[in-house]
């Protein structure tokens, strides 16, 4: 596990190395702390990471049960995979879009995922334990406590807006910590070496929906932006985000 990193006075990341489909890599958790309203983590990583995620808070000097809501971003396992232990040990809410509900709460396959009974035939160029995985890939049933609007703002950490960014996934959603020029993007974006880029297009299935979001984000005056897969990008991060989204126009 990497150790925390502070990208202003209420928000962290928490990298947490995870397998994945592709191999191993790190997936940038957020973490945003309120003295009155409590912490908020922002998704949950892959299953079996609850003592990764405890060990990352712990270095900040909090426990699990200091997690007070979880919002998911969306529902791919890679964000919800320790969704319900960690609410299981922590108590906390969860909160999502509306159209992220059925997969997070009532078991939906993913919409990505093809049915078990095609996993070879449409997925022959992965290994075979990938393939294992996504046929067995566990059906998700943890209640939503509340879902979210478009634009609602909450009231932690001075107003953290909900900006609606699917394409990605039916309701992906992201957020801006509006006081601190802080956009979590969720996977609506990428970065590799704090260079911002646009959504993954192997795993975004709707492109022209997932650039209409990124031209979305462009128009928030944000400072920092941290993507679920890549990390912190802090320099010229509102630049960044005007070139990515006129990449979208070419």
């Amino acid at each position: 596990m990497t150790e925390p990193i502070r990208l202003s006075e209420h928000v962290y990341a928490l990298p947490i190395e995870a397998d994945l489909m592709l191999g191993r890599g790190v997936l940038n958790l957020a973490l945003i702390l309120d003295a009155q309203a409590g912490a908020t983590l922002i998704d949950t990583g892959t299953p079996g990471q609850l003592p990764a995620i405890e060990a990352a808070l712990g270095e900040l000097g909090l426990k699990i049960t200091d997690i007070r809501r979880v919002v998911v971003t969306h529902h791919d396992l890679d964000h919800i995979g320790s969704l319900e232990a960690v609410v299981a040990a922590s108590g906390a809410e969860v909160l999502t879009s509306e159209a992220e509900v059925p997969y997070v709460q009532d078991g939906v396959r993913a919409q990505k995922m093809p049915p078990a009974d095609r996993v070879d035939e449409l997925m022959a160029q992965f290994p075979p334990e990938v393939r294992e995985m996504v046929k067995n890939m566990p059906a998700v049933h943890v209640p939503v406590t509340r879902t979210l609007r478009d634009n609602e703002v909450l009231d932690i950490a001075g107003g953290v807006r909900v900006v609606f960014t699917p394409g990605h996934t039916v309701g992906h959603l992201s957020l801006y910590v509006q006081q601190e020029g802080v956009l979590i993007t969720g996977d609506a974006m990428s970065s590799e070496g704090g260079r911002l880029g646009g959504p993954s297009g192997q795993a975004t299935p709707d492109m022209p929906q997932a650039m209409k979001s990124v031209q979305k984000l462009a128009q928030l005056p944000a400072q920092k932006v941290l993507t679920y897969h890549g990390g912190v990008v802090d320099q010229d991060a509102a630049l960044q985000l005007a070139r990515v989204a006129g990449e979208g126009n070419i």
